[in-house]
């Protein structure tokens, strides 16, 4: 049968309500009792249930962890820089999957009915209304990878896209590029919105220079293959800024297969810098994003709404660069 706390109670001899308190966080009692509890639960094999306790104080430590970009292989290390931050700080993540939910609102329900802490929204490409629904529940929110402001609503963890955008113009542009192409995610996103607003700011005032754009279905090797074998068929640019790295890899099999050679026929930048992007058959040329600083700070935050859950909403920018390899040639 499982110990119980009143087993407990009765080896170390004192109250249940004595054991309960020595298994809070934060909770009054004597350091006399706490030692002779933690002995009897060593001696019986005792384990708090967290539930239970969740009961007493008010707090499950569930955070709800929420994404639509699951076919995105980036995100493969983004959960687990995640979820490895948040166990280490004692809370327990819980996965939401939104890549095939049309109604967000059950999403936000979903996760009052299980009386999350906290939760944090981990999209670049879900709108900005989406994270304030949690902050009107009452559920204190963080947006990773969100979209900047100097005023947001919600407190807002990532990287200025609009200068992404410019950073990769201005690099094509100094190797000697002239016929530059934008090829994004859904154009609907916002992470593709702002990458090809200061993409096509910077062209627009470059003497000599033009740019044509397009967009791939979603954030994925398929889309970004299918997207670039038609803009082949069409005639192709000189070079192209991807949006996401996995759209450039995408784009770079589809270049492969049509004969085209990278970086002597045509160029290409990505945006990440996932694991992937540094492999000897890929060595794309990227810009890099600081993901594990950003995710760092996002569970920073986070932990410190627990205490202070009208904590003023910031937001925290973080600067990217470029990672020279291979599918670029040299200035």
């Amino acid at each position: 049968m499982a110990i119980t706390l009143k087993d407990v109670a009765l080896r170390a001899g004192v109250s249940r309500s004595a054991v309960s308190r020595t298994f809070t966080e934060g909770a009054s009692v004597s350091d006399k009792t706490r030692k002779k509890v933690q002995k009897a639960a060593t001696e019986l094999g005792y384990r708090p249930n967290a539930l239970a306790s969740s009961l007493t104080t008010g707090r499950t430590k569930l955070i709800g962890l929420v994404s639509d970009n699951f076919h995105n292989p980036i995100f493969l290390e983004v959960f687990d820089l995640f979820t490895q931050g948040l166990q280490q700080r004692g809370l327990r993540p819980l996965l939401v999957n939104l890549s095939q939910q049309s109604d967000r609102a059950q999403a936000v329900e979903m996760l009052r009915q299980y009386s999350v802490d906290g939760v944090i929204v981990a999209s670049s490409t879900l709108p900005p209304s989406f994270a304030k629904s949690f902050r009107d529940a009452g559920v204190p929110v963080v947006n990773s990878f969100g979209r900047h402001t100097t005023s947001p609503d919600v407190h807002v963890v990532g990287i200025d896209n609009v200068e992404c955008g410019r950073m990769a113009a201005r690099t094509l542009i100094e190797r000697g590029y002239r016929k530059l192409a934008f090829m994004g995610g859904p154009e609907q996103a916002t992470s593709t919105q702002d990458r090809f607003a200061g993409f096509r700011e910077v062209v627009r005032d470059a003497s000599g220079v033009s740019q044509t754009h397009s967009f791939a279905d979603a954030y994925s090797f398929d889309a970004g293959r299918a997207e670039m074998s038609r803009l082949i068929t069409q005639g192709a640019a000189e070079a192209y800024f991807c949006g996401d790295d996995v759209l450039s890899i995408g784009a770079l099999s589809a270049m492969q297969s049509a004969g085209l050679k990278v970086p002597q026929d045509i160029g290409l930048i990505g945006l990440n810098d996932m694991e992937m992007a540094g492999w000897d058959n890929i060595s794309l040329t990227t810009i890099h994003q600081p993901i594990q600083q950003i995710i760092a700070s996002s569970i920073e935050l986070v932990v410190a709404m627990l205490d202070d859950p009208g904590r003023y909403p910031e937001a925290r920018l973080f600067p990217c660069h470029i990672v020279e390899r291979s599918t670029l040639r040299k200035g």
